[in-house]
């Protein structure tokens, strides 16, 4: 079922979202299943729950869409349920991020480079992995939003102070993006 994306100014987005619950098998498809098609509609590299309105550690990357800039993501996807970041780089990387909570929205965000997680997939195997680059950083963004943390947050005090008018209007609804979205 494609969901609507949550806003910038709604509650979920800073929650600390809760652990997902491994029992519940049905529960977990049906919301990876929500996750999937909202994605594609939406057109976006990523999406984790809260940004549909659940407050449960579930995200979702497909590097398809950015394999035209970034060759080596055709065909990398991964759904990670409660994951743990294990280790990160020393060394860093910037990039400009954009999010679909965010909509019109970008500033360059500085992050590790590598970072190794351990996660559920989507059949509940345990799994530990190493991303870098691209992957590392679509995951990066997309675990940050289980804490509650957006990527304007780590925007450099200049841009914050740049683009806080427009963070403001998205709040009030002023913004219409080309998928269904909802503030609260």
């Amino acid at each position: 079922m494609i969901r609507p994306i949550y806003l910038y100014g709604a509650e979920v987005l800073r929650q600390t979202a809760a652990p997902a619950d491994l029992n519940d098998k049905e529960g977990i498809a049906a919301l990876i299943k929500d996750l999937k098609d909202t994605l594609v509609v939406a057109d976006g590299c990523g999406l984790a729950a809260p940004q549909i309105g659940v407050s449960t550690r579930v995200v979702i990357v497909d590097g398809d869409v950015v394999s035209e800039t970034y060759d080596y993501l055709k065909g990398f996807r991964r759904t990670l349920i409660n994951p743990v970041i294990v280790s990160e780089s020393e060394e860093k990387t910037s990039y400009s991020e954009g999010c679909l909570s965010i909509p019109g929205i970008y500033c360059d965000i500085v992050r590790p480079k590598k970072m190794t997680v351990r996660y559920y997939n989507e059949e509940l195997q345990e799994v530990t992995e190493e991303f870098d680059n691209f992957a590392c950083r679509m995951i990066q963004h997309e675990l940050s939003h289980l804490e509650g943390d957006l990527f304007t947050d780590h925007a450099a005090p200049v841009r914050k102070k740049m683009i806080s008018g427009k963070l403001q209007n998205i709040s009030k609804g002023k913004v219409h993006p080309h998928y269904n979205s909802r503030l609260k």
